[in-house]
């Protein structure tokens, strides 16, 4: 089983940023998919963005050119730099995993991001 470990949410005012990072408990060089969700209050869960092993990457329309996605495979973690926040990026952003398409998908915890007007 993979175990992920979400941090770095918070409060930040809109047009701030911030940097969510998510811990793996095996390395992710074993790992071929790793994304980031979101789910704000009343809306369902929403793919936000994910990164393959072979550095392919896929952002949703509403954080193209804001948010960023990244690996570093020595750290064991999948990152998501957030600029240019909007209230409406306000959510609880999950980690998600899966080693191959074969495998059971993994979820971590969440982390709270929250973006003032």
């Amino acid at each position: 089983q993979v175990q992920l470990v979400e941090s770095g949410g918070g409060l930040v005012q809109a047009g701030g940023s911030l940097r969510l990072s998510c811990l793996a408990s095996e390395s992710i060089f074993n790992i071929n998919l790793m994304a980031w969700y979101r789910q704000a209050p009343g809306k369902q869960r929403e793919l936000v963005a994910y990164m393959t092993s072979g550095g392919s990457k896929i952002y949703a329309d509403s954080v193209k050119g804001r948010f960023t996605i990244s690996r570093d495979n020595v750290k064991n973690t999948v990152n998501l730099q957030m600029s240019s926040l909007k209230p409406e990026d306000t959510g609880v952003y999950y980690c998600n995993a899966r080693r191959t398409i074969s495998d059971l998908l993994y979820w971590g915890q969440g982390t709270q991001v929250t973006v003032s007007s």
